[in-house]
């Protein structure tokens, strides 16, 4: 039986104190298997528990999530990863269950952001998805059940200290949600919005159609975005995120982050970046660190020195116009935003990561202009009519 309240170590930050976790009927929905979970790492399952419930309801697929700062770094379902998604992914190595590989993909897309993440499974943890989970630098899990091979790995996880929390699947929350904010309370009700397929069907553009893959792609990033804080742009390609702008004040800075991101997942598949050799003894964390710099157009010497000890030789770094070339054969990326373009900017920037499906609500002044972009780059826009910020 679950408890009422958990008492935490501290709240966001270690001097705030006290800090506990509650509800005001029932029980708690979250029971603690291993570890002691904080402040944030409770905002983080319970927002990244809500977005893989939700892709697996939406799209009938395993779900997982990486979650950073309660905005989601990755999230995917099960598709299975190409032999260059593998080796990107740093799994080559391993055999993948399908939530492995949904697991996989989410840590993977942006593997700078989701060092010590917060994971969310939408089934039930299996062995392989445990083992992927305990060579990672993480915080904690929360999935509706563990087999118990995978709870013993995860509860050996940093000497007992591993944050393991199990979810209630058939938790369901009040309609009404509230929070205080300098002891004034807010209330609305809770954004039960359901995202699916037919959010999709209104087409502005000339070019209308949208293939299978595209559809699952566009609920992905736009599900993604109600678990993002805002603004937020969300590129999302194969059956995963690619690149998430979260937080930004301006909607191109959003584009341009999530775009920015969504290049360097699909740079970390060019042949030199998997060919790269690292010298013995470099960690996993620093091997992402050193892809990071190796794809930077230009370094300080400091960095350029600490980079060139990771390496057995130390390779030729790809020039702009060889990332310009890999990069222009990207195609098919969707992109979905939780707001509405007020300018034609963002499908410019988006334009040149391969970017050919857009979702938004639309009701700008410029929504003209935008669809105009559109159909300059024969991208298919729809207007969902639905904003999703998220604060």
């Amino acid at each position: 039986m679950s408890p009422s309240e958990l008492t935490l170590r501290y709240g966001m930050n270690p001097h705030q104190k006290p800090a506990r976790v509650f509800v005001e009927r029932g029980e708690l929905p979250i029971e603690v298997l291993s570890g002691r979970p904080g402040y944030i790492n409770l905002l983080d399952a319970l927002n990244a528990w809500q977005l893989v419930r939700e892709l697996d309801e939406a799209l009938g697929l395993p779900a997982a999530a990486s979650f950073k700062h309660v905005s989601p770094a990755g999230a995917a379902v099960a598709v299975p990863l190409s032999a260059e998604e593998r080796a990107a992914c740093f799994v080559e190595d391993m055999a993948l269950s399908p939530l492995a590989s949904a697991y996989a993909r989410a840590r993977g897309a942006d593997r700078l952001s989701s060092f010590g993440d917060w994971v969310a499974l939408s089934r039930t943890c299996d062995e392989a998805t445990a083992r992927l989970i305990v060579r990672e630098v993480s915080d904690g899990v929360v999935a509706p059940d563990f087999e118990p091979a995978a709870l013993r790995l995860l509860q050996k996880k940093r000497q007992g200290e591993y944050r393991v929390l199990r979810m209630d699947p058939t938790y369901a929350p009040e309609p009404i949600e509230r929070r205080q904010v300098y002891g004034v309370t807010l209330e609305q009700r809770r954004n039960d919005q359901v995202i699916g397929e037919a959010l999709f069907a209104n087409r502005v553009t000339e070019s209308r159609d949208v293939p299978e893959g595209a559809l699952q792609d566009l609920v992905l990033a736009t599900i993604v975005l109600k678990y993002t804080q805002s603004n937020s742009v969300c590129l999302a390609h194969h059956g995963q995120v690619t690149g998430v702008g979260a937080g930004q004040q301006s909607r191109v800075h959003c584009t341009r982050l999530a775009a920015h991101k969504s290049d360097l997942w699909f740079l970390r598949q060019h042949p030199a970046v998997l060919g790269l050799e690292f010298a013995d003894g470099v960690a996993r964390s620093e091997r992402n660190n050193a892809i990071d710099l190796y794809l930077m157009d230009a370094l300080s010497l400091a960095e350029q020195a600490a980079w060139e000890r990771m390496f057995k030789v130390v390779p030729k770094r790809l020039s702009p116009d060889e990332k310009r070339d890999w990069l222009s054969r990207v195609s098919d990326v969707v992109l979905s935003s939780d707001a509405f373009f007020p300018f034609r900017d963002s499908i410019d920037r988006a334009a040149e990561s391969g970017v050919k499906y857009v979702a938004q609500p639309g009701g700008s002044v410029n929504d003209e202009n935008v669809e105009q972009a559109c159909n300059a780059y024969g991208m298919v826009m729809c207007l969902t009519g639905l904003r999703l910020f998220h604060h």
